[in-house]
């Protein structure tokens, strides 16, 4: 499994690479039980997690999609699907900021974990798709991922239609931050990577912690909550430096 899975570090960034190209990186269960457990290490030894993949494409969903195995019981079916909600959860809980590079097709579970970095690089030649109606399979586990990152008509659009949308109009709905001309992905990682090493690490944790409650609270909550963040960042002396 450790091969399919690739974990270095350079310096203070933490890179994590689905490594199965020759399947166009389909991530199977025991994977994604191991890709949370990657997040979740490298985000206590790591300024910023950098989230990419090997080959041609990003991820081309699950290892069984499409597959119709024996039927089970509501309750093993659940059971089943809680790695998948851990793996989600793991790029939300991240105390260090993700970034994905998403370089070729994003399908389905690959889609999810596009949307789920905190920030997202396209390449031109990127596409997304949540293809799961068309295999008569009600894709609310892959909307779970994208809820709090697309606008509703978007999702619901993605979902029922079940089409291919192209980098720039994934760049329109939120569901990636930025677009580059696929000779320049890597460099526009790179420049952005190297900003970030660039910021306190104070600062870099804050505004993660801020996105990742603000969104759920009321407009008096979250004022409270950025009131207290920044009087506390920026009285770190980590902040004069």
């Amino acid at each position: 499994m450790a091969e399919f899975l690739r974990y270095e570090r350079d310096g203070d960034v933490g890179i994590i690479t689905l490594n199965r190209p020759e399947i166009g990186n389909r991530v199977s269960d025991p994977m994604a039980d191991q890709l949370a457990e990657m997040i979740d290490a490298a985000a206590k030894e790591s300024r910023l997690i950098l989230f990419k993949a090997a080959g041609e494409e990003f991820c081309l969903g699950r290892e069984a999609m499409g597959q119709r195995g024996p039927a089970l019981e509501a309750y093993d079916v659940r059971g089943r699907g809680e790695v998948i909600f851990n793996c989600y959860d793991a790029f939300r809980r991240s105390k260090a900021p993700v970034i994905g590079v998403v370089q070729g097709k994003a399908v389905g579970f690959g889609c999810a974990l596009a949307a789920l970095c905190d920030i997202t690089i396209a390449s031109e030649k990127a596409r997304f798709q949540l293809p799961e109606m068309s295999h008569n399979i009600m894709p609310t586990i892959a909307m779970s991922a994208l809820i709090d990152r697309v606008a509703l008509k978007a999702l619901m659009y993605l979902v029922y239609s079940t089409e291919e949308i192209d980098a720039r109009q994934a760049l329109s709905i939120g569901l990636v931050s930025s677009v580059a001309p696929a000779n320049k992905l890597d460099s526009a990682v790179s420049q952005l990577v190297d900003k970030l090493k660039k910021c306190p690490l104070p600062a870099l944790m804050a505004v993660k912690e801020y996105a990742r409650f603000a969104y759920g609270m009321d407009t008096q909550a979250a004022n409270d909550f950025a009131k207290n963040l920044h009087a506390t960042i920026n009285s770190s002396s980590a902040m004069r430096k």
